[in-house]
């Protein structure tokens, strides 16, 4: 066998790729298993977030495998899987928000529109980042789509809708999930500008990167269950 295609122990964005690809997997087999102890409401919530760590896992074994034969940035497998597992964080705002209350279709899209602008950006940027200028216009313009990300869950009108018609379990979901979102997924933002700043530096950007796919995707479905059974105990104790 040809060692060279082997993963080196001292190779630490490697490392970081396998133990991603089982935290992945770990963690939807949990979630789908957990379906069985959340509310009605809470059951589709819970199977979003096993599909967004399940398509994260199946992208993180060909990213892995990008890194170790070719030591290079495995940009297109990464953003093939932010493009499907980020909308669908989105409609695990819009389910919590839609087990509330009535919620118009237009704020789903609104968001939808901006994840979307965010990430084909950041996607055009990274491919063209030999041309400087693009590289950080392309920053700039999905930097705007994350921001009116923010504005919609902190000040517009998924804000609303939860200040006013949430549950408890609710609230606490959709506003543990908005500090995902700002502090969480500002880690990939902070990956870009490190990774392409001063000549750039794949190692960093591809560690960054993994370390906030870690936080975001896992943490989020944590998020998503721990509400789903903490409701279904106050249904049982009442």
């Amino acid at each position: 066998m040809d060692k060279t295609v082997l993963l080196n122990p001292t190779d630490y964005v490697g490392v970081t790729f396998w133990l991603i690809s089982a935290a992945m997997v770990a963690a939807t087999f949990f979630f789908w298993v957990e379906r069985d102890r959340a509310e009605g409401k809470w059951k589709t919530s819970l199977t979003v977030a096993a599909m967004v760590t399940g398509i994260a896992a199946i992208h993180y074994f060909y990213m892995r495998e990008v890194w170790v034969y070719t030591s290079e940035s495995p940009t297109v497998f990464r953003y093939v899987d932010w493009l499907l597992t980020v909308p669908l964080q989105i409609v695990e705002f819009y389910l919590i928000l839609a087990a509330m209350t009535a919620v118009a279709t237009g704020l789903f899209w609104r968001l939808l529109v901006a994840s979307l602008v965010m990430l084909i950006a950041g996607y055009l940027g990274e491919v063209n980042s030999a041309n400087t200028s693009a590289l950080w216009v392309l920053f700039a313009i999905g930097l705007a789509g994350w921001l009116y990300i923010l504005y919609e869950i902190f000040a517009g009108e998924a804000s609303r809708i939860n200040a006013n018609e949430g549950t408890v379990a609710g609230q606490k979901a959709f506003n543990a999930l908005r500090l995902i979102v700002t502090f969480g997924w500002a880690i990939y933002p902070l990956g870009y500008i490190y990774g392409y700043t001063g000549g750039g530096d794949v190692a960093a950007l591809n560690i960054i990167y993994n370390l906030a796919d870690f936080v975001n995707k896992i943490a989020f479905g944590v998020v998503i269950w721990a509400a789903a059974t903490s409701s279904n105990k106050k249904k049982a104790k009442s």
